[in-house]
């Protein structure tokens, strides 16, 4: 209900059924984004995201880093299999990490955005319903106002507590 829609005072608002019939019913965003327009390797994308910028999925990277270069460095020259202080195999065994979760993490995060604007869109409507709600509330308070006005001035019983005989 825009403004240029407003009634006046004396018109008697819309009924509390009449918004709750014109009211269009709620989605459910989680339902709509996620189960319908999600594909199974967004899905798979997006838990991979979700996994990688875990604090969790750090500790096991920095593990992995330490055990990996502590042990080229401390073990006997007999044991070491990545040479130390070029280490190589690890180099390269962390590039193709990098390579293969970077497309990854970008579509689990155009999909974590797709989801935030879903659920902006979403809250724009409920925020838009609850003030055309609200307004349909104000307005009947305005013409309850209104009506108790004319009942006082009817009745010659003045607001102030004065009379107004007449």
């Amino acid at each position: 209900m825009g403004t240029g829609s407003l009634q006046s005072p004396t018109r008697q608002p819309p009924s509390v059924d009449a918004v709750i019939k014109r009211r269009r019913p709620l989605r459910n965003i989680h339902r709509t984004v996620l189960e319908e327009k999600i594909t199974p390797m967004d899905r798979l994308a997006l838990w991979i995201t979700v996994r990688v910028g875990s604090m969790g999925f750090f500790l096991i990277i920095f593990a992995w880093t330490a055990l990996w270069l502590g042990w080229n460095l401390l073990a006997p020259r007999a044991w070491q299999f990545d040479p130390p202080m070029a280490f190589v195999f690890w180099l390269f065994i962390s590039n193709v990490i990098q390579l293969l979760l970077m497309p990854l993490i970008m579509v689990g995060q155009n999909v974590q955005g797709r989801y935030a604007e879903a659920r902006a869109e979403h809250d724009l409507d409920v925020n838009v319903r609850a003030e055309e709600e609200i307004e349909v509330i104000l307005r009947h308070l305005e013409y309850q106002n209104t009506m108790l006005v004319a009942m006082v001035q009817k009745l010659g019983v003045a607001v102030n507590g004065a009379s107004h005989a007449g």
